[in-house]
């Protein structure tokens, strides 16, 4: 059954922000110098767009290489009631943060009379798909071509920001 969530704030989406991973700096093109740039840009980006009252769904691989400790301060820098919807890259360490308002591997929730279903990982077909109903995801980083009424909402697509679901493709 979905949740319907509230809409007196605003509901944002993100997905595979690699908080701390060289790596995405060179497989996913990132335009930043540095891990350390890169954080802070993406940091810096989340709390230009995300107000503290507001809800962020963040559909996995929020950090990688990064200890518990670093990986909680980057959690508490960012504003908002953040949930996670776990990724292929988000360990245990990550997964039972105190920062996350809900952890689930899979959701699906109502906003503004819209089903929306939350996976970290794109579908062929999903719940309420012939009823309207759009699938979020992450993991694909922008290099799979989307289905009628899906969306990757990763920060590689959506200039390292949160985005709305309202400025989506499809919605």
């Amino acid at each position: 059954m979905p949740v319907r969530v509230g809409t007196l704030m605003a509901i944002w989406f993100t997905a595979d922000t690699h908080f701390g991973h060289a790596g995405a700096l060179s497989l996913y093109r990132r335009p930043f110098a540095s891990v350390a740039a890169m954080n802070a840009a993406m940091i810096e980006r989340w709390n230009e767009t995300v107000r503290p009252d507001d809800e962020v769904w963040h559909l996995g691989d929020f950090a990688l290489r990064t200890a518990a400790p670093a990986a909680a301060a980057l959690l508490d820098a960012l504003q908002g009631r953040k949930h996670l919807i776990t990724g292929n890259n988000d360990p245990r360490e990550i997964i039972t943060l105190p920062g996350w308002s809900s952890v689930q591997t899979y959701a699906e929730i109502i906003l503004e009379d819209r089903r929306l279903v939350l996976c970290h990982y794109a579908f062929r077909t999903w719940n309420g798909m012939a009823k309207g109903a759009l699938n979020l995801h992450g993991h694909s980083h922008g290099r799979l071509k989307p289905l009628p009424r899906q969306t990757d909402v990763g920060v590689d697509v959506h200039d390292f920001r949160p985005i709305a679901v309202s400025r989506l493709r499809g919605a």
